[in-house]
């Protein structure tokens, strides 16, 4: 009887060497004991639930842009006039 694939859930059958869908075997991923086992890792890679703020950076730099460009008239209409 076909068991599941530990790796990717593919159907192998019991006699197989390795899984014929993504290659996987005893030693990188069927056997019970894995090198990981007695890490304390955190379940996640990182929380979901926080707010991105990649975005205030960019409105920072365009309103530092925008004072830019007003001190740069400014500057250049003062010789003009």
């Amino acid at each position: 009887m076909p068991f599941p694939c530990p790796n990717c859930g593919a159907e192998v059958e019991n006699n197989a060497l390795s899984c014929s869908e993504c290659g996987s075997d005893e030693r990188t991923g069927w056997s019970d004991d894995t090198i990981y086992d007695g890490l304390d890792l955190p379940d996640d890679a990182f929380d979901e639930n926080s707010s991105s703020e990649g975005f205030k950076p960019r409105r920072n730099d365009l309103l530092l842009a925008g004072v830019a460009l007003i001190v740069l008239v400014l500057f250049v209409l003062r010789f003009v006039f």
